[in-house]
């Protein structure tokens, strides 16, 4: 049971966003209480890049972000750039290494990062507190905060008297009584990797205040295919090649605000178009190049996949140099053997040869190979996905304070909001970004009350 003062600052939710916002205001003087549900803190931040934690993007912009307010994207992450946190990092003495295309890895564990999260909440005198579950939510002025803290008094054999002159504060019932805030922080994150404690409690919060929620869905997430279309491609589990694959629709009108009071409100992103690498696994597909534009697949759309990529095709089905090798051979020019066989199979051309194809087939073997159509029978769902795709909408959020824009002193950071990244280190980038924006307007926001007339 808590009963001393309110705290300056209350935050829920242990994440990336939610530690890294905590220390910088802590550092900044307020008095910082952060709770979490969990018993082990900052597991997705330790198993995310294989345990390397890939803790940003050195090429991070907007572009790199899925959101139906792109304008807010932007006027966050200029605030707190990926050479701030690098400076963070380096500071700690922490190695690292760029892998690819800007995407940067711990050289050791990920285990480092959450240390040096857990290091800066502790200068700022951080308080911690876990595992502790948040029950309810009462808002400052709600009619019914003064009965609901003087009931918790009164079950705890407190003073109850407290209850008429606290109204004005942010009341949390907890599994270990009530705590008092003048600010809150909501950070709890998205739905994926439930096993390791993840909720829709910041998604219900917003909505039982009111605010406008998207609908939610797995994002960076393998995808599953039907039977059919999984057949003759079951012993490729494993096999990855470079691609360059397209989902999504590039209809502008896809892009505008819908009607978010309907519950099954399904939100486009546009279309997606990457150059990765794909892996074919037991279930259908996955690897960064399926991942990626996962977040703009909907459901009953095919995605496109170009297994040639940017190769040049020319010389390589130049009839005078290669007319008399068999197809499964030829394809073979292009990409592993098994793959090549596998396709020359599906086609029925494995036993022909490439000289004795007619104008129809050399067409429908480009076609097959510059334009694979396959329509995906679902994801895997949140066990697999990195991210959630949707999230309380950014239009109710002051992207300068992250500062809810109908209830002050009620702020939302992370993963929590409609703002996803593409893979690669962007995701943390928009926690850190998120979470310092949000501890700067916590420093304002508590200098300008304190010194407000009692």
């Amino acid at each position: 049971m808590n009963q001393c003062a309110p705290w300056d600052v209350v935050v829920v939710g242990a994440g990336a966003a939610g530690l890294f916002c905590a220390g910088v205001a802590g550092q900044r003087g307020l008095r910082v209480l952060v709770i979490d549900h969990a018993s082990v803190l900052g597991e997705k931040i330790r198993i995310s890049g294989g345990g390397r934690c890939n803790f940003t993007n050195l090429h991070t912009n907007p572009t790199h972000f899925l959101c139906k307010n792109p304008g807010f994207v932007d006027d966050v992450l200029h605030r707190y750039s990926p050479s701030h946190f690098i400076a963070l990092v380096k500071k700690y003495g922490i190695a690292f290494h760029e892998k690819h295309r800007g995407q940067l890895f711990c050289n050791e564990s990920s285990k480092a990062i959450v240390e040096m999260l857990m290091a800066e909440c502790h200068k700022g005198g951080v308080i911690i507190q876990h595992p502790l579950s948040v029950q309810a939510v009462r808002a400052p002025h709600d009619a019914g905060v003064a009965s609901f803290i003087e009931k918790e008094l009164k079950h705890h054999n407190l003073d109850s008297n407290q209850a008429a002159n606290e109204s004005g504060f942010w009341v949390l019932q907890t599994s270990n009584g009530f705590i008092q805030a003048h600010q809150l922080v909501v950070a709890t994150g998205g739905l994926p990797v439930p096993a390791i404690g993840a909720s829709a409690w910041g998604l219900e919060l917003a909505r039982q205040l009111g605010f406008a929620v998207t609908s939610v869905q797995p994002g960076l997430v393998p995808l599953a295919l039907d039977p059919k279309d999984q057949q003759g491609l079951e012993s490729l589990a494993g096999l990855s090649m470079l691609v360059k694959i397209t989902a999504g629709q590039a209809d502008a009108d896809r892009l505008k605000r819908t009607d978010l009071s309907e519950a099954n409100t399904k939100i486009s992103y546009g279309q997606g178009i990457f150059t990765e690498d794909l892996l074919f696994t037991h279930k259908g597909l996955s690897g960064p190049a399926v991942l990626q534009v996962s977040s703009y697949w909907q459901a009953g759309e095919s995605i496109s996949i170009n297994w040639l990529a940017s190769q040049d095709t020319g010389a390589r089905f130049d009839e005078s140099r290669h007319g008399g090798k068999r197809v499964d051979n030829l394809l073979a020019q292009f990409m592993p053997q098994r793959l090549a066989q596998a396709f020359s199979d599906r086609l029925g051309l494995s036993e022909r040869r490439w000289a004795e194809l007619g104008k129809k087939d050399r067409a429908r073997v480009t076609d097959y190979l510059t334009n694979w159509q396959v329509k995906p029978a679902g994801t895997l769902g949140w066990k697999k996905a990195e991210v959630m795709l949707g999230g309380v909408d950014t239009y109710e959020i002051n992207p300068q304070t992250m500062m809810a824009k109908r209830y002050r002193g009620l702020y939302f950071v992370g993963e929590c909001l409609d703002v996803t990244g593409h893979l690669g280190g962007h995701n943390f980038q928009w926690a850190w970004a998120s979470g310092f924006v949000c501890a700067q307007a916590l420093k304002a926001a508590e200098t300008s009350r304190s010194s407000e007339p009692h």
